[in-house]
């Protein structure tokens, strides 16, 4: 009896420790395989922040760019409102001298007539006087 109850828990433990082995095999390959996916997720936790870091790169340059065109576009929009206003200036400069020589040749053309009939009233006149002095001996 004692001996095969001693054979029988023999027997039950090697089953016990078959089965021990197997899940222990398991374990291992599951810690296995868990190693290998926790690498790869590091792997691709490292491309991810590469890119990350690329694209900050990337896109810090691209605003410094950014800035720099805007500058510029700032910088020569304002040599042009200046240049805009200077303009400006020179017009209103000339066209207070187009009226004032405006009403200069006015003044000119004015005088003109009247120096114009003003001889032609001294002609009138030397025509008359010489018509009587003609007449008178």
């Amino acid at each position: 009896l004692i001996s095969s109850a001693t054979k029988s828990l023999r027997m039950e433990t090697e089953i016990l420790e078959k089965k021990l082995q197997d899940a222990q095999m398991k374990l291992a390959e599951k810690d296995g395989d868990k190693e290998k996916e926790i690498q790869s997720l590091k792997r691709l936790i490292s491309e991810l922040e590469f890119q990350l870091t690329m694209e900050k790169s990337n896109n810090e340059s691209f605003l410094d760019k950014l800035r720099k065109e805007i500058k510029h576009k700032s910088d020569e929009l304002e040599k042009l409102t200046q240049e805009k206003t200077q303009l400006i200036h020179s017009l209103s400069q000339v066209q207070e001298e187009n009226s004032l020589l405006q009403d200069t040749v006015r003044r000119e053309c004015e005088e003109r007539f009247e120096l114009t009939a003003a001889l032609g009233r001294a002609r009138e006149q030397v025509l008359e006087l010489r018509r009587l002095s003609g007449t008178l001996p």
